[in-house]
């Protein structure tokens, strides 16, 4: 992991919302969920949010919450919860067959295959909610949206050494955090995102970045 620099929730939310707005009407949008889960991990870590870069096999150890396949005959992560690397040998041994169980859950992970890779949302500790209330693992980096990218990504190929993708962290404890991605009560600079410097671990300086941002 990279930690580019500190970022107050507010710029956080811009993002989510901007790349991930809620619609009522579509049947498949899930993303008021999403928001949920971004907004409890705001209560749980008050403030402690960070941009940063994660390379493919430290995606795959991500901890899934419970997912019953949108809706599906199948149930893809239980209760007690998968990584990402898990839920891919699950559809592994599935098949073919998750394609007619879980039509809309198949269908979004293979358009997640192709589609621009956005930023990740995470958490270093499960949050409320009946998704996380089962967990086994409770700790480490936890999903709190992007579950299809993250399995697309790795059934793809994508998740390899090597390879950096963007995500906001909640909760990391100050022992990951370098100076100049500090928080307010740490006496240390804070950037929103549209702040953001151009340092030695800047987004832009790392090579086979998938997700970067980039202002404009």
């Amino acid at each position: 992991m990279r930690v580019l620099e500190a970022v107050r929730f507010d710029a956080i939310m811009d993002r989510f919302e901007k790349e991930h707005p809620f619609d009522a009407s579509d049947q498949a949008n899930s993303n008021d969920e999403a928001e949920g889960h971004i907004r409890n991990a705001e209560l749980e870590h008050r403030g402690r949010w960070h941009r940063v870069l994660l390379e493919g096999p430290e995606i795959r150890d991500v901890v899934l919450p419970w997912h019953l396949g949108e809706d599906g005959e199948v149930e893809l992560i239980p209760r007690t919860g998968l990584t990402v690397a898990a839920a891919v040998d699950r559809l592994a041994s599935l098949d073919k067959s998750y394609t007619r169980t879980n039509p809309l859950c198949a269908s979004k992970l293979a358009r997640q295959s192709t589609a621009a890779h956005l930023a990740l949302f995470l958490t270093t500790r499960a949050v409320k909610g009946r998704d996380y209330e089962s967990l086994t693992v409770r700790e480490g980096l936890i999903h709190l949206d992007g579950l299809h990218r993250m399995i697309a990504w790795a059934m793809a190929g994508y998740l390899m050494p090597g390879n950096w993708f963007e995500a906001y962290v909640a909760g990391l404890p100050p022992a990951h955090v370098g100076h100049g991605a500090g928080h307010d009560q740490d006496g240390l600079d804070v950037h929103s995102e549209g702040q953001a410097g151009h340092g030695p671990h800047h987004v832009d300086d790392v090579p086979h970045v998938h997700g970067g941002f980039h202002p404009t």
